[in-house]
């Protein structure tokens, strides 16, 4: 799926902070400049995974302790600006997709320095069965804590405009 647009819809450098019902503070260290002097692209998916999977900690507890394994089966990130430690860096975080045994995130990271994002992405999330690694549904403890993900000032047409399902994860590990 290597033409699949990760973000549907409007341009993702329109998006702010207020798009997202989460905004999790993700500091940035040192080694996490490369030799261009600027944040290396493989630490953007560092930042996104630290501030899902954190916020689910948060909010639903232990997740090793769920009856499923949140598996994390794609990622994707737009590049829109150069992120530099020590940028004080703020993931913002919301609920594109719930499906029967998957969950996709819509992600963006800020820099205190701009309002536009500098990075926008999606996680998925598929539940295992934790002895067998084959899906199964989304725990009810995941499934009410994303619901608080559903983003308030966007439509579901400015999310997904043709209504389709870009991952294909519904149900089905690749």
């Amino acid at each position: 799926m290597p033409d699949a647009d990760l973000w549907p819809g409007p341009d993702p450098r329109a998006l702010r902070r207020e798009d997202f019902p989460v905004l999790r503070p993700v500091p940035l260290r040192w080694n996490d400049d490369d030799a261009y002097g600027h944040v290396n692209n493989a630490v953007h998916y560092l930042l996104f995974d630290t501030a899902v999977n954190g916020w689910l900690a948060e909010v639903v507890g232990n997740v090793r302790a769920l009856s499923a394994l949140g598996v994390v089966a794609e990622t994707g990130c737009r590049y829109l600006a150069e992120l530099r430690f020590p940028d004080a860096v703020t993931t913002g975080v919301a609920l594109q997709r719930l499906g029967g045994s998957s969950v996709t995130y819509r992600l963006a990271l800020f820099s205190e320095a701009s309002d536009a994002p500098a990075a926008v992405g999606r996680f998925v999330h598929v539940y295992v069965d934790p002895a067998s690694r084959r899906p199964v549904p989304v725990p009810e403890p995941v499934r009410d804590a994303v619901a608080l993900l559903r983003p308030a000032r966007l439509d579901p047409a400015r999310l997904d405009p043709a209504g389709l399902d870009p991952a294909g994860m519904d149900g089905a590990v690749p």
